[in-house]
């Protein structure tokens, strides 16, 4: 899958690097900044039951 990915980019090698890490920098960052809160909202992970009656 990432090796179709990589050969759809264009250019010569050195661009599609280049864009491979703009890709991946983006990516991350809609994941920081959407993704990952929503899910901290829907799932409460941090709810800890240990010692409460």
């Amino acid at each position: 899958m990432y090796l179709w990915l990589f050969r759809q980019l264009p250019g010569p090698l050195w661009l599609k690097i280049l864009l491979s890490v703009v890709i991946l920098a983006g990516a991350l960052v809609v994941l920081d900044q959407f993704v990952f809160p929503w899910m901290a909202e829907v799932t409460h992970l941090t709810d800890a039951t240990v010692g409460q009656s």
